[in-house]
């Protein structure tokens, strides 16, 4: 999949009259921080929740305690984590991250191993991520990913 700038992204939502919001784990605010980084995004992004712990999942992003049984890395979190976001931040699209960055395996998957999703009026996009690298590398791969997501709801 061809690398999508998040410069593209903040015009594509912004020639649709739509917002983002962001529900990050292992990102930390990143995916958030790097739409902050575009000229103009103030028309688009809504903000973001750094939700690293289970509580913080559960009461600001509303993630059920059963989704957070079936692991936190997991799809169904990274789904729900988007729409959590986009429900609380009051935004038409939301981005969900959660994953392993390391240095070391969590909860058994291993460093590296990321689920991203992407939630809106056009559906849900999800995607496993078997990353390599440091922390800070996983955590910008985890980032491109994201956009190239977002663009294929917002084209699909």
């Amino acid at each position: 999949m061809p690398e999508v700038p998040a410069a593209d992204i903040v015009a594509l939502l912004a020639e649709r009259g739509l917002t983002i919001a962001t529900g990050e784990s292992l990102t930390a605010g990143l995916v958030a921080s790097t739409l902050a980084d575009v000229p103009g995004c103030s028309a688009v992004l809504r903000g973001g929740v750094v939700a690293y712990q289970p509580d913080i999942k559960a009461a600001l992003l509303g993630v059920a305690s059963i989704t957070l049984e079936q692991g936190v890395v997991s799809r169904a979190v990274a789904v729900a984590m988007a729409q959590g976001a986009a429900r609380a931040l009051a935004a038409d699209i939301g981005i969900g991250t959660t994953g392993v960055a390391g240095p070391e395996p969590h909860d058994g998957e291993p460093v590296g191993s990321v689920w991203i999703a992407v939630a809106g009026a056009g559906g849900v996009r999800s995607a496993h991520l078997s990353l390599t690298g440091d922390r800070a590398q996983i955590r910008c791969q985890t980032v491109a990913a994201c956009w190239g997501l977002v663009r294929d709801l917002l084209t699909g």
